[in-house]
């Protein structure tokens, strides 16, 4: 539903001017339905539904490039003060949820603090052994990357630090906050195989430690993106969605940028379609989870019929078909419903270009 309703809003606001009358309400309508969609992201990702592409990265880089967006967020009034350490170890983890544990632990520290406080964010490489855990019960030996964020709020008193990863515990007044920051915090990191440390002192403000296990690989390099342009095509697109609105917002979407599009509501149809279509079928847009078979099974009779298809796999959750304890397969193309227009197209673009680089 959230897909239709940022798909559909998304497309009259391109066809509507600023001074519109509408335009407002379209605006508000599609601010929303983001807000909804991040509520979504949240609950899944404390639930460790939320499906996953894991890179190798620098800490510190990922995190520098995100401190402008979060000061924005947070607001001028309140400082940032970023610490990084130098020659951090690479870590394993999604970069969007590396954004999602530091904005979200940054919104919490404000919500906590008077104006013209300070945020401390640091990074460090931490060793810890057996001996240190004996002592400490909720530390884990190894190897660990740290990412640490301290406030000058009033603390947090004892009991209140036993609820905090609570979904919807909250200190605050009612209509500020969900109640699901640090609980979405909480399973990103325990779906990394991390751990955190609090630490708080009335009076003396508080302390969030996140520990990420040191990756031994080399760091991924990243391709450039170019933010806000939708990419366009003129290749033919196979659309499989059993949700009729999905569907035909899909359809829509891709013949706006330029591709040519076969839509199906069944894989049974979609292997008629392409029996029937003479021509090269470029890609496949499929939905995991189908009725008659799943959308994995779809991909590969397909290739049969039309070699050298690609397949672009979309959901709104964590499916086994596609993933491994909600970790992506490698070399798997996927994109996380609901989606805007503009990731729908540089997704499908990112993903034919595979095809003539290969």
């Amino acid at each position: 539903m959230l897909s239709v309703i940022v798909g559909r809003t998304e497309i009259m606001l391109l066809g509507t001017q600023p001074e519109d009358p509408n335009y407002s309400s379209l605006k508000e309508i599609h601010a929303a339905a983001l807000r909804s969609s991040d509520l979504t992201r949240q609950l899944l990702a404390f639930a460790r539904r939320q499906t996953i592409s894991p890179k190798i990265l620098d800490l510190n880089k990922t995190i520098a490039q995100t401190l402008k967006m979060v000061q924005r967020l947070i607001g001028e009034d309140i400082a940032l003060s970023w610490n990084p350490a130098r020659s951090v170890w690479p870590v394993i983890i999604d970069p969007t949820q590396v954004d999602q544990i530091f904005i979200n632990l940054c919104l919490n520290a404000r919500d906590a603090m008077s104006p013209n406080g300070t945020i401390t964010i640091e990074t460090a490489n931490a060793e810890i052994d057996e001996a240190y855990c004996s002592k400490h019960p909720e530390f884990k030996p190894g190897s660990w990357v740290q990412l640490i964020v301290s406030d000058e709020d009033s603390g947090i008193d004892e009991e209140s630090q036993a609820l905090i990863f609570v979904p919807f515990f909250s200190t605050k007044t009612v209509g500020k906050g969900t109640g699901l920051g640090l609980a979405t915090v909480y399973g990103i990191v325990k779906q990394n195989k991390g751990f955190i440390y609090v630490y708080s002192e009335p009076g003396l403000g508080t302390t969030f430690k996140i520990y990420l296990p040191r990756a031994l690989d080399p760091i991924t390099e990243e391709e450039g993106t170019n933010a806000g342009v939708c990419p366009q095509g003129n290749e033919t697109v196979l659309l499989v969605e059993d949700e009729a609105s999905i569907l035909d917002l899909g359809k829509i979407v891709l013949e706006r940028f330029g591709y040519t599009v076969l839509a199906a509501s069944t894989p049974r149809e979609a292997l008629d379609i392409a029996q029937r279509f003479e021509n090269p079928i470029h890609l496949l847009i499929t939905d995991v989870v189908l009725p008659e078979m799943n959308g994995k099974d779809l991909g590969r009779h397909l290739e049969r019929i039309k070699p050298g298809i690609r397949v672009l796999f979309m959901s709104g959750y964590t499916s086994n078909v596609i993933v491994h304890r909600g970790v992506l397969e490698e070399n798997v193309n996927f994109i996380q419903k609901p989606f805007s227009i503009e990731s729908l197209s540089a997704k499908v673009r990112e993903v034919l270009n595979q095809t003539k680089n290969t």
